[in-house]
């Protein structure tokens, strides 16, 4: 009946109709920029639009046949509603959005150390750290990817610098060293690091497991 359908469109959140709504679904099991616009266009919805989001999203996971986890994680990259957040957790099955990290390290012919540090998020997208440093001189630069798929990132070569695996220990305690260099000569802490602040726990795995967000 059209009073039927009408009601369902306005439940749909705000400026999607089914069949539109329901292919965008589908694209956030493999594109990184869509997921990622999921997550920017739903953190400036209100509390009410966030609802009706969630509530499209329960009706319509079972149809678009992608892992839950996909329509659901990029979500909590931005709620911050306590009550909100566990339904999404819930809803894509407690999956953590964050893993233990792995690193990349290199050393260019100028001395500058280059590290690119990995993430692991939910299906095939990381989030990352593109850093280079100084143990002695600070922070040269730094770049902050908080989505992307694995495989679209480099691991062999960045900023000039040939990359190889390395233990994400020894990364971390170059980085430490470069962050209190810059603290010592009153500069701050470049946002894309501290968006990595978890790596410099003690406990650095299981901080990273816990948490929900970057």
């Amino acid at each position: 009946m059209p009073g039927e359908k009408d009601e369902t469109v306005r439940a749909l959140p705000p400026g999607r109709a089914r069949a539109a709504w329901q292919a965008w679904l589908r694209a956030l099991a493999d594109d990184a920029e869509a997921a990622l616009a999921a997550a920017l266009t739903y953190d400036a919805l209100g509390g009410a639009e966030r609802d009706a989001w969630l509530d499209a999203l329960d009706e319509d996971a079972p149809l678009v046949l992608v892992p839950p986890e996909s329509l659901y994680a990029p979500l909590l990259l931005v709620e911050d509603d306590d009550a909100r957040r566990l339904r999404i957790a819930e809803a894509c099955g407690g999956i953590p959005c964050r893993g233990p990290a792995r690193a990349w390290w290199g050393k260019r012919e100028d001395g500058l150390h280059v590290c690119v540090v990995v993430a692991p998020l939910w299906l095939r997208f990381v989030e990352t750290l593109r850093c280079g440093y100084s143990p002695d001189e600070g922070i040269a630069f730094a770049e902050h990817d908080p989505l992307r798929r694995d495989d679209d990132v480099p691991h062999t070569e960045h900023r000039g610098a040939l990359l190889e695996r390395a233990p994400l220990s020894h990364v971390v305690e170059g980085l430490a060293h470069a962050i209190l260099s810059d603290r010592r000569a009153s500069r701050e802490v470049p946002a894309a690091v501290s968006a990595f602040a978890h790596l410099f726990s003690p406990d650095r795995e299981a901080v990273a497991m816990a948490a929900p967000r970057p």
